[in-house]
């Protein structure tokens, strides 16, 4: 990678937040983490990372508030964002790829998973579950 690209983490569970961010980091990615959705918006608007790991069940606003939000602003839209989630009924996957997920990942997930979702939507391989 010539420019280190930067991914952003919104998880609330700091173990999950901190492996998610242990798995970027050994890939050579420079990683924002928050384990709350309010204040990551200002977050997101200054930084505008490259890619968003979001988990759904947030204790203060839902991950797919965010992810709505986001899709509703233009500086933000096009961000990549992959929905990570225990919430794992079709229904579930089927509301946050249609909040505008680029992809949507049950827990747990895997190193290899996490890792090639990432290189997918950075490479514009979007909507895949």
């Amino acid at each position: 990678m010539d420019v280190q690209k930067t991914v952003m983490i919104i998880e609330d569970e700091a173990d999950a937040a901190e492996m998610f961010a242990e798995m970027m980091r050994v890939n050579g990615f420079r990683v924002l983490k928050m384990y709350s959705s309010a204040p990551a918006i200002p977050i997101i608007l200054k930084e505008k990372p490259d890619v968003i790991i979001l988990d759904i069940m947030m204790p203060d606003i839902s991950g797919l508030e965010v992810l709505r939000y986001m899709r509703r602003e233009p500086d933000l839209s096009h961000i990549p964002v992959i929905v990570v989630s225990a919430k794992s009924m079709p229904g579930d996957i089927k509301t946050g790829l249609e909040a505008g997920a680029s992809m949507y990942l049950t827990k747990p997930v895997g190193f290899l998973d996490l890792k090639q979702a990432v290189e997918k939507v950075l490479s514009g391989s979007q909507n895949i579950e």
